[in-house]
């Protein structure tokens, strides 16, 4: 298993995604699934350097494996505000742009990116895990 730790800004953001390519690239994944796994982790992380740490500086740690189905197993882990991006509803993609709510997109494009994605709160830490097939 591949582990990083950053502070959660934006300034991190390309030194996260690479990590998780690079994982990705060394596990076999093609160019176009790495595209997508960087697009979905991206969304991730841009949402916890937004919203995680209002008050005060903190980290993200992102992990990386294959599990036991040979699947990639990418965890996004942060100490910050609870939240968990499973609980909203997908966006009215029907309604006109100018009409919709705001935010959801990038929960609704990870999920439809990844092939499994969950969440839990564990230790006052959100943990994000995508699976992701070849």
């Amino acid at each position: 298993m591949l582990t990083t730790k950053l502070p959660a800004t934006i300034e991190h953001l390309k030194k996260l995604v690479e990590f998780i390519s690079g994982c990705a690239r060394e596990k076999g994944f093609t160019d176009k699934r790495i595209r997508e796994i960087e697009l979905a982790t991206e969304e991730a992380l841009v949402n916890i350097f937004s919203y995680a740490y209002p008050e005060k500086a903190g980290n993200v740690e992102v992990t990386c494996d294959l599990d036991v189905n040979d699947r990639l197993k990418v965890e996004i882990l942060d100490s910050g505000v609870l939240f968990n991006p499973l609980s909203l509803s997908d966006p009215d993609l029907t309604t006109d742009v100018a009409n919709r709510k705001i935010g959801g997109l990038g929960v609704f494009l990870i999920r439809k990116i990844v092939d499994d994605i969950q969440y839990r709160r564990d230790d006052d830490r959100n943990i994000l895990t995508f699976r992701i097939l070849r």
